[in-house]
């Protein structure tokens, strides 16, 4: 969110309540930030509103809106501040904290509202916001600060953008997007479940769901090879010294779920990440200079403890893998290492067919607590790191306190067919890990010397990304992803036998296929192949019979011209498959 939309939203938040006062003049005001496509202010009601509320609401904001022609700065002590809120508890509660080092307490003025604010808005508010380039969305419940302990108060969310194009379109894709949750795709394509018995976010994946997922795995499992990668496979549950050692345990605790032996005192935890583990194998024997670098790759489950509210389908979960891997290298491969793996993921992306921009995630000086290492490896990593996409003229965007708790690195945001940004795969630059588990190697001189230690993901979790592609593909996967590659559908039940032989070549070239055999309409089979979104409709009746060929309807080209002989079909199928084209 660049700066003046994020002033323009904080403004209307201010708009927002001040209409709500002249609407609702028995309400108590709260908080109002800005958020990622627009602004909310919560409220204490005595009576509940609903949304014919909302029409006066936002008609009230736009009536006002010409007469905001600026946003004018004052200062109050802590007691003329609470004056202004007469029986207002949250107010008062947030003056006490904002002065409780003494001073003054900043407000802003516009028109004839104000309100105890920090900052942020625009200059001059009737001149910078279109009055049609935003909406009041929805109300929800939200309890005060965030603490299901404290009062429950009426939460009033609005969409904000500077034009009214730019809403126009986000309303437009947020729509589009209910029709694209791939919770709604998974079960109208049956490719998997969640079961309370097992667990929220931990998804079982059926048959059909579990071949998009293997293939996903599969086209990693390929470019790890061409980069060089040996596959590993490491142990779910890990005793707490490991994570104690590596900085999870202190930095990540609270993500961290806990494991119980009936036998043996160890604390122990189901493992938030593989990085760890593949120290170990590093240094389970004597590595030379010449060795490096040593590249692992593991596809294990990895498991965090998302609080319930945050789970959300495949996108966020309890229990999930990720193609990650981890290289051990000398310093002055450090380059060549990620430009490879740059590439890697460029490749994976075209062939996704899903844009991508690049993001130099760093530590936050601010904060320095919660990140291990100290200063001068910050500095070297993140030089590096930037040297990197600079030297190699790579556009970026750089975004303080993204960093991993040990080290910096390059995220790839992927934007999908909606423009939705989703953080997908990494690359990390880990100067810390090495030094705390003493790993070392025999450098060219003889004596030891610590690796570094590079971290990273091609498209990151398979699972996730599974469902940022349902969503992307609008469930209509190409070809090579799909889990019915195509349908054979007879005329009749008398050409079941033929559309059998069909299928048996078809299968014999790996394609998978399956015969529609019910006693049906062929407009009806047809109608429901096209709802799975099948990507090869195959029709065979007496004609086809007679020449040895099938009727072929591409999803995404529509009916070819003339019938194909099975063979010619099956090759040029198994061609598109194999190139994923």
């Amino acid at each position: 969110m660049n700066q003046d939309l994020e002033h323009k939203r904080h403004t209307l938040a201010h708009l927002l309540a001040a209409a709500v006062l002249t609407v609702r003049p028995d309400a108590k005001r709260t908080i109002g930030p800005a958020i990622d496509d627009g602004f909310y202010f919560d409220f204490e009601f005595p009576t509940p509103i609903n949304e014919k509320d909302l029409e006066k609401i936002e008609k009230q904001m736009r009536r006002i809106l010409p007469s905001w022609t600026s946003m004018d700065r004052h200062e109050l002590s802590p007691e003329d501040a609470k004056a202004e809120y007469p029986q207002n508890p949250y107010k008062h509660e947030l003056i006490d904290e904002f002065s409780k080092d003494g001073g003054t307490l900043s407000f802003y003025k516009s028109g004839e509202y104000w309100d105890l604010c920090r900052g942020g808005h625009c200059e001059n508010p009737a001149h910078e916001i279109a009055p049609d380039s935003f909406k009041l969305d929805r109300i929800a419940g939200a309890y005060w600060r965030g603490d299901e302990k404290n009062t429950m108060l009426t939460r009033i969310y609005g969409l904000a953008f500077d034009t009214k194009e730019e809403l126009d379109e986000y309303i437009a894709n947020r729509e589009e997007a209910k029709k694209r949750d791939h919770r709604k795709i998974a079960r109208e394509q049956g490719l998997l479940v969640f079961s309370d018995l097992v667990g929220s976010g931990m998804p079982l994946f059926t048959p059909k769901g579990n071949i998009i997922r293997s293939e996903i795995i599969r086209f990693s499992r390929e470019l790890n090879a061409e980069l060089g990668f040996g596959e590993v496979h490491t142990p779910n549950i890990n005793k707490g010294e490991l994570f104690k050692i590596s900085g999870h345990y202190d930095q990540y605790k609270e993500d961290m779920l806990q494991a119980k032996s009936q036998y043996v005192d160890d604390e122990m935890f189901l493992k938030p990440m593989n990085c760890p583990q593949h120290t170990q194998i590093f240094d389970s024997e004597l590595r030379s200079y010449r060795d490096l670098p040593i590249r692992y790759a593991d596809f294990a489950v990895l498991y965090r403890d998302e609080r319930p509210g945050e789970l959300s389908g495949l996108t966020r979960l309890r229990a999930f893998s990720q193609d990650d891997g981890h290289i051990f290298c000398r310093e002055d491969q450090i380059e060549s290492e990620i430009s490879n793996v740059l590439k890697a993921i460029q490749k994976a992306l075209a062939v996704y067919k899903i844009d991508y921009w690049m993001r130099l995630s760093l530590r936050d000086p601010a904060k320095k607590e919660k990140y291990l290492g100290e200063d001068a490896i910050w500095e070297k990593a993140e030089g590096i790191m930037r040297n990197l996409l600079v030297s190699q003229k790579i556009p970026h965007k750089e975004a303080l306190g993204e960093a991993a708790f040990y080290g910096p690195k390059i995220d790839i945001m992927a934007v999908d067919a909606l423009k939705r940004e989703w953080q997908i795969s990494t690359i990390q630059l880990d100067f810390n890990q090495p030094a705390r588990f003493g790993l070392s190697y025999i450098a060219e001189d003889g004596n030891k010397k610590t690796p570094s230690m590079i971290h990273r993901a091609l498209v990151g979790s398979p699972d996730r990304f599974m469902g940022i592609l349902m969503e992307h593909y609008a469930g209509a996967f190409p070809t090579w992803l799909s889990p019915v590659q195509a349908r054979i559908l007879p005329v009749s039940e008398k050409f079941n036998q033929y559309a059998s032989e069909v299928e048996k070549i078809l299968k014999t070239g790996g394609i998978r296929v399956e015969v529609d055999a019910a006693n049906e309409s062929l407009g009806k089979k047809i109608r429901a192949a096209k709802e799975k979104k099948i990507p090869y409709l195959l029709v065979v009746g007496e004609k086809e019979v007679t020449d040895g060929t099938v009727s072929v309807e591409s999803r995404d080209h529509g009916k070819s011209e003339a019938a194909e002989a099975v063979e010619a079909f099956a090759a040029r199928l198994t061609d598109e498959i194999r190139n994923r084209s």
